[in-house]
């Protein structure tokens, strides 16, 4: 199993985390496939009225995926799978609220994760940053996901500047994209105290509220990512100049942190 689970019925809680600590909880496809199915199981779970997301360790949240994974891809290039798409818990019909914590890295794919939480605590030594155009990728989803929760060039800036710079957890709170900061190794405590006030009311007016915040963006992000696999298709370089580009750049100076 990738993932650990931990119940607290009194309180109405659930911890997940992605327990791949030696790759700095990056996503296989056995992951991703048991996030879908954990969300799944949770919509039916009425002990669980809040949940909170986390990665083991201290180093890294998540790093997106795992790129020792390879994904079968249709024939047509009018069509592009991709195994992140359902790993998120409105991806799969959950409308509980949703609490992320994060140590550590969290960057690239990790947004698909941020993208469909509530909100994001965060540790004050916590960074977020957007490795695609470093490598020769295009950042679609994942940029789309986080204009929904920063500024456009706050965004912009992330998403072009690759591997060279990462937003601090001073800067996310800024710009609202983290809505508390903790001392280092208190983020997950943080979320738990947050999830459990929040499982503590009414489960109807919390759920209500969850979709009704969702859906003030939900039109706009729909017709974002429609487009994403287009610009996908014509923008990635193939993936042997990605490795290339991945190998190349693997040993470079260390990101400027702002």
């Amino acid at each position: 199993m990738a993932l650990r689970i931990e119940r607290d019925g009194e309180r109405g809680v659930a911890l997940v985390v992605l327990d791949r600590p030696t790759r700095l909880n990056a996503i296989d496809l056995e992951t991703a496939g048991e996030l879908a199915s954990l969300w799944g199981e949770l919509r039916y779970d009425e002990s669980v009225r809040a949940v909170v997301i986390t990665g083991s360790g201290t180093r890294a949240f998540c790093t997106g995926i795992d790129r020792g994974v390879e994904v079968p891809q249709p024939p047509s290039p009018y069509s592009i799978d991709d195994p992140l798409l359902r790993i998120g818990p409105k991806a799969n019909d959950l409308w509980k609220p949703v609490v992320a914590a994060v140590e550590g890295m969290a960057c690239g794919g990790a947004f698909y994760l941020l993208g469909e939480a509530e909100f994001v605590v965060a540790s004050r030594e916590a960074t977020f940053f957007d490795p695609h155009t470093t490598y020769g990728m295009v950042s679609a989803y994942e940029a789309i996901a986080m204009a929904q929760r920063m500024p456009y060039g706050e965004v912009a800036r992330m998403a072009l500047m690759g591997t060279a710079e990462r937003v601090s957890a001073e800067r996310a709170y800024a710009v609202g994209l983290v809505s508390e900061v903790t001392e280092p190794g208190g983020a997950v405590a943080a979320a738990l105290r947050a999830a459990a006030v929040i499982a503590g009311y009414p489960t109807e007016a919390v759920q209500g509220t969850v979709r009704a915040v969702w859906s003030a963006k939900e039109a706009a992000r729909t017709q974002a990512m429609a487009q994403a696999p287009a610009l996908i298709s014509l923008g990635n370089l193939p993936p042997d100049r990605q490795a290339e580009l991945f190998g190349a750049r693997g040993g470079g100076g260390e990101p400027r942190v702002r």
